[in-house]
């Protein structure tokens, strides 16, 4: 859930505003958008994803953090390197290596094929003798 705007890192941009697939911010002429409506967070992190600054936190709570919590501490969540911290881990902005150059579930797709080729598993995409469902389009090269 969405839990805090860093006021020293905002840049105003309201990019936050319109990402959010909840209208959970509102855009505050000459100032910081503001979490209006924090309880219709659904914590999908686009806001954190998509902001250019890292001035957002999204707790990976699905709640509002409780009163004197950490995780509503501009100050701490700085010092822990907290804020754009999804942003990071996706690897998007400036700089950053890319998350899909991260991903190794190609690993897993060729093992299941190998031990598919010696016989130890059934084919791949078999339905193990149940019918396909109507219109089913086999993928190509299965």
């Amino acid at each position: 859930m969405i839990e805090v705007i860093s006021d020293s890192r905002c840049i105003d941009c309201n990019i936050c505003v319109e990402v959010c697939p909840t209208d959970v911010f509102e855009a505050v002429d000459g100032g910081h958008p503001v979490i209006a409506r924090q309880s219709d967070c659904q914590t999908c992190f686009m806001c954190e994803a998509n902001c250019p600054a890292d001035a957002l936190f999204v707790s990976p709570l699905a709640g509002p953090a409780p009163a004197g919590s950490p995780l509503t501490d501009e100050t701490f969540l700085a010092s822990q390197g907290r804020f754009g911290e999804y942003r990071r881990w996706l690897g998007w902005g400036y700089g950053r290596r890319p998350g899909s150059l991260q991903d190794r579930n190609y690993v897993f797709v060729e093992r299941i094929r190998r031990a598919a080729e010696v016989g130890e598993v059934g084919e791949v995409g078999e339905t193990n003798g149940q019918p396909r469902p109507p219109g089913h389009v086999p993928h190509p090269g299965s």
